[in-house]
């Protein structure tokens, strides 16, 4: 499964812990990252990440663009609600495209490990049928 992710600035750390915690799932899957989060993930877990630009240079944008190529299965993006972005509609994009497309998505803590245990369990597995 190919997994997407995304960490506002203050949820980063959050989300380096989040990838320490489920290391093991995640290393047997692909896994993409805006670049600043993936690199952090990276120093944090020696996970293989591949980073796109970072979020507020268009990352957002070519996770969308796989998105739309129905080449993600799952995303999470743990949002940070109380800070307004200057990129908020490349922000708002993925949450959009994950609707229209029907890519489950995670944007708090909770939520992702629901979506993470799925996919170890196997309850993903419906995504290889609709590719």
């Amino acid at each position: 499964m190919k997994i997407g992710l995304i960490a506002h600035d203050a949820k980063k750390i959050l989300m380096q812990n989040f990838c320490i915690a489920y290391k093991g799932i995640l290393e047997k899957n692909e896994v993409y990252a805006t670049g600043t989060t993936g690199r952090l993930i990276e120093e944090a877990t020696g996970l293989t990440i591949h980073k796109y630009l970072a979020g507020h240079l268009g990352g957002e944008n070519q996770l969308g663009s796989q998105i739309e190529n129905n080449d993600i299965d799952l995303v999470i993006f743990l949002r940070d609600p109380l800070t307004a972005k200057p990129h908020e509609p490349d922000v708002n994009i993925v949450v959009q495209l994950c609707d229209r497309y029907n890519i489950p998505l995670a944007t708090n803590l909770a939520s992702a490990e629901l979506l993470i245990k799925a996919l170890d369990k196997g309850d993903m597995d419906w995504r290889e049928t609709v590719k």
